[in-house]
């Protein structure tokens, strides 16, 4: 069993969903600082539900939900973007007619003047190919430049915990492998605790430490990447798949 650091994020027993629904069922997740956490599931199986509920966006009906020791089950989005969580989701993670520039900006349009600038040229230290488009709308972007702008701007608040809702949606495999390798796995070497949705399983279990299995809204399964890769039948069993070979098999 893999030791892990003390969790920063503490999910415990949380349900949550739409109109006192719970879609996710007394669901329990840590992610410490440093480490990468999978979430993984087939569709449906409330992997978005539980991110929203942990950002604030849905309520949690049941359960606490804990940030650095601090209690904010009942605090709203903005509040716990104070607490230092930083949310890129799978959609709507830029704002397309603005400039690459305007969109950093609005990452941090809690702050001004030097402070602002000393922020914006930490970002684009982090993502230095963004610098000579940042005069360029979103909407022109590549799909992964999009996506490390998505990320830059979460980064402009300094979050120490970084949710990503499935970073790697329709990037180009090779994209899709430098989005994780790169800047997801930079993310966590600065300290950060990352919490990862992703639906490519096999190159999410090579950068992250911990993994949790959802279906059907409910906690099926967790342990290290290490031990769910030795599992032949994961994809069969838990993602609504066919029968696997090894995890680095092309069906996941």
């Amino acid at each position: 069993m893999v030791a892990r650091v003390k969790p920063f994020l503490d999910v415990a027993g949380v349900s949550s969903g739409y109109n006192k629904t719970p879609i996710v069922q007394r669901v329990s997740i840590q992610v410490g600082l440093g480490e990468i956490v999978l979430i993984m599931g087939p569709n449906g199986a409330g992997k978005s539900t539980l991110i929203k509920a942990i950002t604030g966006e849905l309520p949690a009906l049941e359960g606490s939900i804990k940030i650095d020791d601090v209690d904010v089950t009942h605090m709203g989005e903005e509040d716990r973007v104070g607490h230092g969580v930083g949310y890129v989701p799978q959609v709507r993670d830029v704002f397309p007619p603005l400039t690459v520039q305007e969109n950093i900006e609005m990452g941090g349009y809690a702050y001004k003047g030097a402070d602002l600038r000393e922020r914006e040229e930490e970002v684009y230290s982090l993502f230095p190919q963004l610098l000579p488009s940042r005069r360029r709308a979103a909407s022109t972007l590549s799909g992964g430049e999009r996506k490390m702008l998505g990320i830059a701007r979460a980064l402009m608040a300094r979050p120490r915990l970084l949710i990503l809702d499935e970073p790697t949606a329709n990037l180009a495999p090779l994209i899709a492998e430098k989005v994780l390798q790169s800047i997801v796995t930079g993310a966590a070497g600065s300290g950060k605790a990352v919490l990862l949705i992703e639906q490519r399983v096999s190159l999410g279990l090579e950068v992250a430490s911990w993994g949790y299995i959802l279906t059907d809204g409910q906690l099926r399964l967790e342990g290290s990447a290490e031990e769910l890769k030795a599992i032949p039948d994961l994809g069969q069993l838990f993602l609504g798949r066919g029968s696997l070979g090894p995890v680095s098999s092309e069906a996941l």
